[in-house]
């Protein structure tokens, strides 16, 4: 159990009372919880998994493999094929079920680790190789965790892509976003939609309501906590046709499919709860959520959002 406050005598009495209740006794500060380690200094505070990444490849023998740049090759063809030869399917769903729990620190291999988990009812060796691929890339940082600074505001953004018909099994589109408090990383999704969009356009779109939602919910929870919102909120999308459709109180026959979300994101918008300015397509973080890309914009990527690995020598 994790007990946190900002008035010390307030957490004393209630550490006091789950006292003489459970038998309990006080740890001292966070370091480690759940798998995931806490470590605290000047630059600010660091989550990673470093001991469950090398237990891991301990367990999968992996331990001194070749290590590899990147957690999925590029333009990989993963899909389910008639001729595919099966593999262990408990080992693979264990495997899976793992790296799922490490993608709580480690978004590097969300996207990876949403592709492999798409076939875990009927998996083949081609997907096992796609999971030790993400495993030979883990070997290269098992300390890589995210790092949360202090800044000078509290401010919430968000980016939001989209990959549309990217997947070959059945052309759904991948989506994904990242969100930030206070320029820090807090939380990241990658998912595969559940309907085909016919354009990139309603693509991006789906994906943008999707950011917008995990947005709001971050504005609840800070006016919970006692910080009210100064500014609005700039959600950034590399899609301008998404963009103007939203702006656009206009309908078209192209918007009707994704008619909800349109008015869903129009009204956050007349109310200035959010914007959404446009960013170049090589600035957008998120596109390393929805598609396998190079290990250039890869690890570019990851330092602007913050990932480092305080174990590395310096």
């Amino acid at each position: 159990m994790i007990v946190t406050g900002n008035d010390p005598e307030e957490v004393k009495k209630l550490e006091a009372h789950l006292s003489s209740v459970f038998e309990m006794k006080d740890l001292g500060g966070l370091k480690y919880f759940l798998g995931i380690e806490v470590a605290r200094s000047k630059e600010g505070i660091s989550l990673s998994q470093r001991k469950y990444v090398v237990d891991l490849l301990i367990e999968t023998g992996l331990l001194a493999c070749q290590p590899a740049d990147t957690p999925m090759e590029q333009n990989h063809k993963l899909a389910e094929y008639p001729d595919q030869v099966p593999t262990n399917k408990e080992r693979y769903q264990r495997l899976v079920g793992k790296l799922i729990y490490l993608s709580h620190t480690r978004l590097d291999i969300a996207y990876a680790v949403s592709v492999v988990s798409q076939f875990m009812h009927a998996p083949s060796e081609d997907h096992m190789h796609a999971v030790h691929r993400i495993l030979r890339y883990l070997k290269t940082n098992p300390g890589k965790g995210i790092m949360f600074s202090k800044n000078n505001h509290t401010d919430i953004a968000g980016y939001t892509d989209a990959d549309w018909a990217g997947s070959i099994t059945d052309r759904r589109s991948t989506s994904g976003y990242f969100t930030f408090v206070g320029g820090n990383l807090v939380t990241w999704r990658s998912k595969k939609q559940k309907v085909v969009a016919r354009s990139s356009a309603e693509a991006e779109y789906r994906g943008m309501a999707h950011g917008v939602c995990e947005m709001l919910w971050l504005r609840h929870l800070m006016k919970d906590l006692g910080f009210k919102p100064k500014h609005a909120m700039n959600l950034y999308c590399d899609n301008k046709a998404a963009i103007d459709i939203a702006h656009n109180p206009v309908q078209h026959d192209r918007t009707k499919h994704v008619e909800v979300d349109r008015h869903f994101i129009k009204e956050k918008l007349e109310s200035e709860t959010i914007n959404m300015p446009h960013v170049r397509t090589e600035d957008q973080l998120a596109d390393i959520l929805t598609k396998a890309v190079s290990g250039k914009v890869f690890h570019s990527s990851l330092d602007k959002l913050g990932m480092r690995d305080i174990y590395s020598p310096t």
